[in-house]
């Protein structure tokens, strides 16, 4: 029992018990002789009178009272000191699995109340098979006294049924060898009293590990004292609409409470009146989730490559050959030419596990980066190794034809999620894909390269007409030619004859 303040734990507090199955003497040997030497007399005594406050003849739950019966009982003084040593012995109870404990908190009265759930002892056969608590009842009494306890739970078979156990065949008779059920009516109002009575105690036990809610206790106890979100999250106490969107958030998320209180615990999370930001805990919430799912398939694909080292020729051998219909051949690549037929080829893109056909495409050594997007491929889109081949085969023919083509991890996981979404799950889909897909690829590049011809010709067309006319450039003389005397001197009669007509203008 996990109690960090006694006073949510006293004498006033309220109880309640439920048993569902009876002590048989058997089981009151096991306590007596098995169980007490583990937890002690006290623990026992205490279990068998939780034992009796649920009537002998019946099965269900006893009376609410309040604790102050236990601890009278049992001659507990009821202060700190006997609540501490009663917890203790309860806490025993539990790990041996006779008790499960449960704290139910009440509004209207603001108080607990405590649901006992007692377990039956274990049979012997399941004791002694139990590893840990062998190991208990041997480190109290000694391992010879454990082997003289088990002779006397167990009485011998008679010396005339000695070794006769391989010649026993079963002779029993089945059910429906003997009854008949009219199952042509159904009756529904028992099998609804039947679902009504169920679901009454399901309601108030204990929830499956996917559906268990998150309390402020859990949160509160892991989240820290100095943090200055503390007393946001103490405002949680009460507020029933915060705790549910904190629950929300971790179950949409898939958030343990130790992340939970991480979140929590930054800035940004809480408004400055103690309101919780949805908007910006499920963003950081959603962060948390993208990070630890890479980091989990990261950590996959590592232990995948430790097993796929160990088990691939065992895998290899264990594999049984499936045939390839010609329809579904594919051709064979240029650098396999040599080395096999269509036939063969085709048998190994059917029946060879990826990493096999990769070793094959790169004779010195696959490179890491490749590796792994077809291990990813092969672990997180959970691709069949077929339709992985027929993948790499495809990649592989682009590469060939295409000497710009790059492989990257991106172009590999659309051509993959594509195939994924598809439902591309058989060899015969795989390749029916890659060929419509071939077919695509090829329109397209023909209507590129029919668009390229046509801007070519008309830049042709431009290239060719003359839109002016051509002048004719008058070529500069490299050598400098004299000036004779004559024409020296006709010059200088223009030029007299020029100033004389500027001095009459003027």
């Amino acid at each position: 029992m996990r109690m960090n303040n006694m006073l949510h734990f006293t004498e006033n507090h309220r109880y309640c018990v439920y048993r569902d199955f009876s002590l048989s003497p058997v089981d009151g040997k096991t306590l007596s002789l098995i169980y007490q030497p583990m937890v002690g007399a006290f623990a026992i005594s205490l279990y068998r009178l939780l034992v009796e406050q649920v009537p002998q003849d019946q099965v269900g739950y006893s009376r609410v009272e309040q604790q102050r019966v236990l601890f009278l009982t049992l001659g507990i003084d009821p202060s700190e000191r006997g609540r501490t040593y009663l917890v203790e012995q309860t806490s025993k109870l539990e790990a041996v699995g006779l008790l499960q404990t449960s704290r139910m908190y009440m509004t209207d009265s603001d108080e607990y109340m405590y649901e006992y759930e007692l377990q039956p002892p274990l049979s012997p056969t399941e004791f002694f098979n139990t590893q840990h608590l062998t190991l208990l009842l041997r480190d109290k009494i000694g391992k010879f006294a454990v082997l003289s306890l088990r002779e006397r739970f167990f009485s011998k078979e008679p010396g005339d049924m000695y070794g006769l156990s391989h010649n026993k065949e079963n002779i029993t008779v089945p059910f429906y060898d003997i009854f008949e059920l009219n199952t042509h009516s159904i009756d529904y109002e028992l099998e609804q009293a039947i679902a009504e009575t169920a679901l009454a105690r399901q309601s108030g036990g204990p929830l499956d590990a996917e559906e268990e809610r998150i309390n402020y206790a859990d949160i509160i106890l892991r989240f820290p004292r100095d943090s200055v979100n503390r007393s946001h999250v103490e405002g949680l106490r009460f507020n029933l609409e915060g705790m549910g969107v904190l629950n929300f958030v971790s179950r949409k998320f898939d958030l343990s409470v130790q992340d939970l209180c991480r979140l929590l615990d930054e800035d940004g999370v809480f408004d400055p009146s103690g309101g919780i930001l949805l908007d910006e805990l499920q963003h950081r919430a959603n962060l948390h989730f993208r990070q630890g799912k890479r980091r989990n398939e990261e950590r996959e694909v590592a232990y995948a490559k430790v097993v796929s080292i160990a088990s691939a020729r065992e895998e290899e051998e264990q594999l049984e050959e499936f045939p390839v219909q010609m329809e579904y051949y594919l051709e064979v690549p240029k650098q396999f030419i040599n080395k096999c037929d269509i036939h063969q080829y085709n048998m190994m893109l059917r029946n060879e596990p990826y990493t096999r056909l990769l070793r094959t495409f790169f004779p010195g050594a696959v490179p890491d980066n490749l590796l792994d997007i077809f291990t990813k491929i092969d672990l997180n889109y959970k691709l069949p190794g077929e339709v992985i081949n027929v993948l790499i085969h495809y990649l592989m023919s682009l590469l060939t034809s295409n000497t710009e083509q790059r492989i990257n991890r991106n172009f590999v996981e659309a051509i993959a999620s594509n195939m994924l979404m598809k439902q591309i799950n058989t060899y015969e889909k795989a390749v029916g894909y890659i060929r419509e897909q071939s077919k695509v690829k090829a329109k397209s590049t023909l209507e590129a390269q029919d668009g390229a011809g046509r801007r070519r010709t008309y830049k042709g067309r431009q290239a060719t007409g003359k839109s002016k006319p051509e002048i004719p450039i008058v070529p500069s003389s490299t050598q400098e030619e004299g000036v004779s005397d004559e024409e020296f001197a006709e010059m200088l009669k223009l030029a007299e004859r020029m100033q004389a007509g500027r001095n009459n203008e003027a």
